[in-house]
C-alpha cells in the first residue's frame, strides 16, 4: 500500500474512532472522551491528511519529471540521428572531393597565445 493511501486510512480510522468514542461516551455517561484523547485523534488525523497531500504532490511531480525525461531523451535521439547523418555526409563528401589521400584533421584549439604555437 502506498504512503498516500496508508495516510488516508490512518486519518479515516482516527476520525472514526474519535467520533465513535465520543458517541458511545455520550450515550453511556452523558459526557465526552477526555480532551487529551480527542486532541490525539485530531492531531493524528490532521498529520495523516497533510502526509497524504504531500505524497500525492510528490507522485505528480515524479510523473511530470518522468514524462519530461522521456521527452528529452526522445528529442536528443532525434537530434543525434539528424546531426549524425549530416556530419557523416559532410566528411564523406570532403573525402570524395579531395581524393583518397586527403586526411581529415581536427581543428586547432583556439584561445592559446602565440607563444605556445
Amino acid at each position: 500500500m502506498t504512503l498516500k493511501w496508508l495516510a488516508v486510512v490512518v486519518a479515516t480510522i482516527s476520525v472514526t474512532l474519535c467520533v465513535t468514542g465520543n458517541a458511545v461516551t455520550l450515550a453511556l455517561n452523558g459526557g465526552q472522551l477526555p480532551l487529551l484523547v480527542n486532541l490525539f485523534a485530531l492531531v493524528a488525523a490532521a498529520t495523516a491528511v497533510v502526509l497524504a497531500v504531500v505524497a500525492e504532490l510528490h507522485e505528480r511531480l515524479n510523473d511530470r519529471l518522468t514524462a519530461l525525461t522521456e521527452f528529452l531523451v526522445e528529442r536528443l535521439r532525434e537530434i543525434e540521428a539528424h546531426t549524425g547523418d549530416r556530419n557523416s555526409g559532410f566528411v564523406e563528401g570532403y573525402l570524395l572531393s579531395h581524393g583518397q589521400e586527403a586526411a581529415v584533421v581536427p581543428f586547432v584549439r583556439r584561445g592559446r597565445g602565440a607563444a605556445e604555437r
